[in-house]
């Protein structure tokens, strides 16, 4: 891949000016720093104080430089939810180990967790959600590069609890709100910067309020409800458009999930990882996983991190001392995950393998917070 020359950027931070690299302008030292994968830069930041702040604290620079080159990795969006407020707060996550959580600003609107997220290139779209208890017909992107929000067009129906799916250029929605609205479900062009909203037509014997689990799959959009789930194809005619989920799918599908390869995966309440795969309509154990993750994940939730499956729960504090680790631990939150490859067998049993592995440490979130949304984007 060709890579372009360095050009003018702002000037770094007073603390990093001139330490990088002493034989090198600071602007070429990040442009060298940039072209350094980003598995590399959790034991970069340990070289000095200099290379901490460029990548740990104040990092805007060194992403602005690999823009500019067209660099991108995985990374991971987390957001966590006070136990004595409504509104999350939102983290960028370098999937790798050793890598501190960044926090990102809060959106404008200060919706709540029960707000519902999709993803399309690198936006992250907040659909929906609460405020002061009354559902929000708000839409909010964030944009994790230049750490900034903004607003998209208002929902035609205000709507909490809701499906959200990015397919093919397309932001869908549905659910969240009273089943006899005409917008039950609506749709928006992302490639257009002044689309509305448009109403999709839907059946009313196969609408439901609530939704607890959306994703793209087999060229569909999928959602789950209480009582049943939905799929959507758009390229089906209106009248053939809407159809029930398999029954095996909708049984075995708990909550959040993530499809990798053409298979959907979910953490059930049983403690397990499970597979299912649309072609045989058949849910499978990822086997493997027993001895190298804990029995039971509090608060798991799953995501496509560069085709690996990453697993995110609610860890425990394991710090040492007495007075002072009591302390920390009433002023802390500690999330655990584990980067799995997922490998499939010809009969279409699951074998997963753990490659690797970190806690991450939230030092000023107080303890109770909980998982609300886990994001995979390129960045």
């Amino acid at each position: 891949m060709s890579t372009a020359a360095p050009t003018s950027s702002p000037e770094p931070p007073e603390f990093i000016r001139g330490s990088l690299i002493p034989a090198l302008p600071d602007d070429l030292a990040i442009h060298c720093v940039a072209l350094l994968p980003r598995a590399a830069h959790p034991s970069l930041a340990l070289v000095s104080r200099a290379f901490h702040a460029l990548l740990c604290r104040d990092p805007d620079l060194l992403l602005a430089a690999r823009r500019r080159l067209r660099l991108s990795d995985p990374h991971v969006i987390l957001s966590l939810r006070p136990p004595a407020s409504a509104s999350p707060l939102f983290f960028l996550l370098l999937p790798h180990p050793g890598w501190p959580p960044l926090p990102l600003p809060p959106p404008p609107v200060p919706v709540s967790s029960s707000s519902s997220v999709a993803v399309d290139g690198n936006r992250v779209f907040l659909v929906g959600g609460s405020v002061s208890g009354v559902p929000s017909p708000s839409v909010q992107i964030l944009d994790p590069r230049t750490k900034s929000w903004s607003v998209g067009p208002r929902l035609s129906s205000p709507r909490e609890f809701a499906a959200a799916v990015a397919h093919s250029g397309v932001l869908f929605v549905a659910g969240g709100c009273v089943p006899s609205s005409p917008f039950w479900a609506e749709s928006l062009n992302l490639s257009s910067p002044d689309a509305k909203w448009s109403p999709v037509p839907s059946p009313p014997h196969f609408r439901e309020k609530w939704m607890h689990g959306s994703a793209s799959l087999a060229g569909k959009v999928l959602a789950v409800a209480d009582r049943g789930g939905l799929a959507y194809d758009p390229a089906a005619p209106p009248s053939e458009a809407w159809a029930p989920v398999s029954p095996i799918l909708d049984m075995g599908w708990k909550g959040r999930a993530a499809v990798i390869g053409g298979i959907l995966y979910s953490y059930d309440y049983l403690g397990q990882v499970k597979g299912y795969d649309p072609d045989t309509d058949c849910w499978s154990k990822v086997e493997g996983l027993e001895q190298e993750l804990p029995k039971f994940l509090c608060g798991a939730t799953l995501a496509n991190v560069g085709e690996l499956l990453y697993l995110v729960w609610e860890g425990k504090w394991k710090g040492k001392g007495k007075a002072k680790g009591k302390g920390e631990a009433r002023s802390m939150v500690v999330i655990d995950w584990a980067a799995i490859a997922v490998t499939k067998a010809e009969e279409g049993q699951l074998t997963g393998k753990v490659l690797s592995r970190d806690t991450i440490v939230f030092k000023d979130m107080p303890k109770g917070s909980a998982i609300t949304h886990c994001i995979a984007l390129e960045l």
